[in-house]
């Protein structure tokens, strides 16, 4: 594929600033300035904005067996997200719904406007056997949309009402929101948070999550949850070679905030992400772009991604090692993992029906 050069000013607070082909697509297309449109100076397009799509759902909790992922159960009230994060594995989803990974994924957010009555339905089956459910999987379920459309928090009261374990990784302020909903949770350990922190340098952070909090925020939402009696812990994905190489100050600053677990994943790069991200690189890093991507293919056996479950999520060979060592000691010198947090189902109870009021 050629490489495509994006203009800095181009991107305007986005983490791509093309409409990247989707593997599905019978052609590709790229528009082009014949300087007809505007004034000398103007910005006849204006900065890409967003645009909330409305989706009747199937179905709402998505089932796993992948031995590599710890949680059984997961729910996403939205696809795409406008945090705009280059190294998003979840940015290839777009191209099922025939729109681009790239800017689109940012820009088009499908929200499930019948998320609230799908969950009552599928918690009320009598098949159903409660287990953790992990929200925010594949989406930031606090994305800037949540503001106003508030599924997240509606979902968040059904567990509530049910007395159903959840835990949920953000990037976002807009957890603090619903510290009322999940701190009661929390008092009977059914609710835990994580929060990602990719880096502390917040220029670096800028350029790879565009949209989502600054890191000194993160750690502050972190000290906020953890003051309100919320486990915390904090995600250090995706690592990545050469760029955010301050995994042992992320941890000691989580720490001191509150968070008391800490997990890691190396860059995954799946279909449309590796292109994608080769462009960001291009961009923003062009003089260690190759070093970058040497060493990625070098975890994946050559390949910018190998998706077997025994590798893809620490990757394999030395930098992997290498990575892998770091954090083991960097979180046993704090003392993160050493209590794992225990998720009871036995008070789960049904939901009533939607509409349907009790008897008494």
């Amino acid at each position: 594929m050629a490489e495509v050069r994006v203009p800095l000013q181009a991107l305007k607070g986005r983490g791509t600033a093309t409409r990247f082909p989707h593997r599905f697509a019978p052609d590709a297309r790229e528009g082009f300035d014949d300087g007809w449109d505007a004034e000398e100076g103007e910005d006849a397009a204006g900065p890409p904005r967003t645009e909330v799509i409305w989706e009747n759902a199937r179905s709402l909790i998505t089932s796993n067996d992948s031995p590599d992922i710890h949680f059984g159960k997961s729910i996403n009230p939205y696809r795409g997200c406008e945090h705009g994060c280059i190294y998003c594995y979840a940015r290839p989803t777009h191209s099922y719904l025939n729109l681009s990974p790239g800017l689109d994924f940012e820009t088009k957010i499908i929200a499930k406007r019948n998320a609230v009555d799908l969950l009552r339905l599928e918690l009320a089956r009598k098949s159903y056997r409660p287990e953790l459910i992990a929200i925010g999987t594949a989406t930031d379920c606090y994305q800037p949309v949540e503001r106003e459309l508030r599924l997240t928090r509606q979902v968040i009261e059904v567990l509530q009402e049910c007395d159903h374990p959840f835990a949920l990784v953000t990037k976002s302020s807009g957890v603090e929101r619903d510290i009322d909903l999940i701190a009661p949770m929390a008092a009977k350990g059914l609710a835990a948070v994580y929060v990602t922190i990719t880096t502390l340098d917040a220029d670096l952070a800028r350029k790879l999550e565009p949209r989502a909090a600054a890191p000194h925020r993160r750690l502050r939402i972190l000290k906020t949850l953890a003051d309100q009696g919320i486990p915390c812990g904090v995600s250090l994905a995706p690592q990545i070679p050469f760029l955010n190489d301050d995994m042992e100050q992320v941890l000691e600053a989580a720490w001191e905030a509150g968070a008391r677990e800490a997990f890691y994943h190396v860059l995954r790069l799946p279909w449309e992400v590796a292109p994608l991200f080769r462009t960001w690189l291009q961009t923003h890093y062009p003089q260690r772009a190759d070093r970058v991507m040497h060493r990625i293919q070098e975890m994946r056996g050559g390949k910018d991604y190998d998706s077997d479950f025994a590798t893809r999520m620490k990757g394999s060979g030395t930098w992997a090692e290498l990575v892998g060592q770091r954090f083991r000691k960097a979180a046993a010198r704090h003392g993160f993992n050493r209590k794992k947090v225990e998720f009871p189902t036995h008070l789960f109870r049904p939901p009533a029906p939607a509409g349907q009021g009790t008897l008494f």
